[in-house]
């Protein structure tokens, strides 16, 4: 079996190469979010015990989550592993992933915080299609006008600024970063450079997973 932990921070391409690994691997992405939402809508006992704190705005206990990925590792298609997108996030968690199940490869994708945000605070979308662009990394052709669909109606995100991204890199940084260490301490740790073109992170990464 072969679980992977995939993690870094904000705006580090991590979506971009769960695609890639799951492709490469065919171990299923496991999303916590994606599975706290379907277990919310299917009202399974564990979706209907984190919708109480989901209604209340507060964070779902560990303990759920971790109930969660317990019943997902045991569904059919994960016989030879999971990679795990977004979880852990903190020590805690990690240790709690432990009990229940092994993880052999732990992938860190490492970015500066000013290239963090200057990826962020660059995005921007179409409003009628939602391409994605970028104003240094994939402008548009024409200013102002979306190249798949032609519309001028742009916008950005109310939480793709400076402040609210620099926040969420603090957060990050004493929450989640700690987990490099701890795993590196296990020897199942690589640490990608993520601040280079996306096929040289994906080989990369590729490579440590095989190593």
């Amino acid at each position: 079996m072969a679980n992977i932990v995939l993690f870094g921070p904000p705006g580090a391409g991590k979506g971009t190469q769960a695609v890639r690994i799951t492709e490469s691997t065919g171990l299923p992405q496991v999303s916590t979010g994606d599975m706290l939402r379907a277990a919310v809508k299917n009202n399974t006992p564990t979706g209907i015990a984190a919708r109480k704190f989901m209604d209340a705005g507060q964070l779902v206990p560990d303990q759920i989550i971790i109930d969660l990925i317990e019943q997902r590792i045991n569904e059919p298609d994960a016989i030879d592993g999971l990679m795990f997108d977004g979880f852990p996030r903190t020590i805690p968690q990690a240790v709690a992933l432990s009990k229940i199940t092994q993880v052999s490869h732990v992938i860190a994708i490492e970015v500066p915080d000013e290239k963090i945000v200057e990826r962020i605070c660059g995005r921007f979308s179409c409003t009628k299609c939602a391409a994605v662009f970028h104003d240094i990394f994939n402008p548009t052709k024409v200013t102002g006008v979306c190249d798949l669909c032609g519309s001028s109606e742009m916008k950005r995100r109310a939480d793709d600024n400076e402040t609210t991204v620099l926040q969420r890199l603090a957060a990050y940084h004493e929450q989640t970063s700690p987990l490099a260490e701890w795993y590196e301490q296990q020897g199942i740790l690589s640490r990608i450079d993520g601040d280079r073109e996306i096929n040289q992170i994906t080989q990369d990464i590729l490579a440590a997973l095989i190593a």
